[in-house]
């Protein structure tokens, strides 16, 4: 079959203002094993540009497929771009069978098929397995109620939905279509070129605002030596210089993490990696962070979200301010770069509580800080806990947790924006950290410092301008629940889990203490 696989330029702006753009993993892996199977698989990446929606029509539908599969990463700000390109594309090959995934449809199933019949089906949770079944199954005209995984319209036009598919435990099974992409034009850090990767996929903590988390229902990781000789293979054939992680949590099992840093440092190539980790897994590592460096690792973003042990309790964070800034510390202390995430709105917040956040973030002291708000999805269980609060942005581009979307009683939208951005600015342009950007004796962290201050200050810049002439907020909004609909979280693990084939023994000991971590207390 002819597929043509579809990423939507995003509106984000984080993806419109830096000059880098990484590959879209999530539709390479889905392209692997739709390529194994002998399909005709081409991508059109739309983010570069970006690319004008009647240009990607014209791509998407120029050598006429059979298919045509939607996803983005950012799924839920991505989701009136992606309907208005199934509808173009519908208008113009009603006959090309559209197929839709990620994580906001997978949970917004229902509603996105009752409030329109452009997409013809959902693919739902993981995508490798579940999409090559739907589609050989279309293609040998099989009953697709025999695929689990997938939504679409039964006879009568309702919504519905198959069983649940089971979960990937063999994530090295899949294969990743890297021939579908030009490595030479993505590229991070400032024109390295670079790719995205997942040494493992989902997460054992219990965070009750994560929209991740129930996605990929269980933690697991990829064979840790496999592994490091992919990312040694794409340097060596591919040239690559950096790996960007997308893992929730890759280090949840220090032995998994220890036998990868091994394994990267055995394959002694020259490529950098960041990525995103708990602060109590870095301070858990103290005696092992010099490898981290020594295998590449460069930067960490520490998903810390906030400062106040009360708002930390009330997500159910799991970690402590104590552990945060003594894992900004360590990783200071063996050359890796911190940055520090810092949610508001998860309580109604005022000034004062603004102002305490922004003295223990100067007490943290990382090297770089990346400011959000809070933006609840209704598969969660912060979703029930906000549904009551009300909605000031209804533009659902911008649900991307850089725009306020809830109202706050003690704060007008512009008070909060502009704290948020005071404490932006004071953080980054401090005299210490103005000094580790100009004077680093580290060349390559001197690098990363400056380059993600430029592209920090446009970002800075476009935001203010974005706020005061071009993005609109409501006065009196509707609901959480009267915008979205009601509480999903009884739903929140999208797949079925299946325990994995006997492990090496070195893991199972370790697999047992990360399942204990998921059990509540009493």
């Amino acid at each position: 079959m002819n597929i043509v696989l579809v990423n939507p330029p995003h509106t984000a702006i984080g993806s419109r203002v830096p000059d880098d753009h990484l590959p879209p993993l999530g539709l390479l892996a889905v392209g692997g094993p739709l390529l194994d199977a002998g399909h005709r698989v081409r991508l059109v990446d739309a983010e570069f540009g970006p690319m004008p929606l009647s240009t990607l029509v014209d791509e998407a539908l120029s050598d006429n497929p059979d298919f045509v599969l939607i996803g983005h990463s950012g799924s839920t700000s991505a989701h009136p771009t992606a309907l208005r390109i199934a509808e173009m594309i519908k208008a113009r090959a009603p006959g090309v069978i559209i197929l839709y995934g990620g994580v906001f449809p997978t949970y917004h199933w229902r509603d996105v098929l009752a409030a329109t019949e452009v997409f013809d089906f959902i693919v739902r949770g993981e995508g490798e397995a579940t999409a090559l079944a739907l589609v050989e199954a279309l293609e040998k005209r099989r009953p697709v109620s025999g695929v689990a995984g997938i939504a679409y319209r039964d006879d009568c036009g309702r919504p519905f939905a198959t069983p649940p598919a089971m979960t990937i435990t063999d994530l090295d099974a899949c294969r990743v279509g890297w021939e579908l992409i030009d490595h030479g034009r993505y590229s991070y850090w400032g024109g390295k070129r670079a790719v995205v990767m997942q040494f493992s996929r989902g997460c054992p903590h219990l965070c009750n605002y994560c929209g991740q988390r129930g996605f990929w229902t269980r933690w697991r990781h990829r064979d840790p030596v496999s592994f490091a000789k992919e990312i040694a293979w794409l340097h060596r054939e591919h040239g690559v210089e950096l790996v960007n992680l997308a893992d929730e949590n890759p280090t949840s099992s220090k032995k998994a993490w220890r036998a990868f840093l091994d394994a990267m440092i055995g394959e002694n190539v020259p490529v950098l990696i960041v990525g995103s980790t708990r602060a109590d897994d870095i301070v858990r590592d103290a005696d092992i962070l010099h490898l981290y460096r020594k295998a590449g690792v460069i930067r960490w973003l520490l998903g810390m979200e906030n400062t106040d042990e009360a708002t930390l309790s009330l997500i159910r964070k799991g970690g402590s301010t104590k552990s945060d800034r003594e894992a900004i510390r360590l990783l200071r202390r063996h050359g890796i770069l911190s940055m520090a995430t810092w949610v508001a709105g998860f309580e109604d917040e005022g000034f004062r509580d603004l102002w305490r956040g922004f003295r223990q973030l100067i007490a943290y002291d990382p090297d770089q800080i990346q400011a959000l708000y809070v933006t609840p999805h209704r598969w969660t269980p912060f979703f029930r806990i906000a549904k009551g609060r009300k909605v000031i942005q209804k533009d659902v581009r911008l649900w991307d947790y850089k725009h306020q979307v809830l109202h706050m009683t003690r704060l007008q939208p512009w008070m909060l924006f502009f704290a948020v951005k005071l404490i932006e600015l004071a953080v980054q342009s401090r005299p210490k950290a103005l000094a580790r950007i100009l004077f680093h004796p580290d060349p390559e962290q001197r690098h990363s410092m400056r380059w993600y201050t430029r592209m920090g200050r446009r970002v800075w810049f476009r935001e203010v301008w974005g706020f005061l002439v071009r993005d609109r907020r409501v006065a009196d909004g509707p609901t959480l629940a009267e915008f979205w609909g009601a509480p999903q979280d009884a739903e929140e693990e999208s797949m079925a889990f299946q325990r994995p084939a006997r492990k090496p023994a070195m893991f199972v000991m370790e697999d047992r203490r990360i399942a204990e971590s998921r059990r509540p207390a009493g």
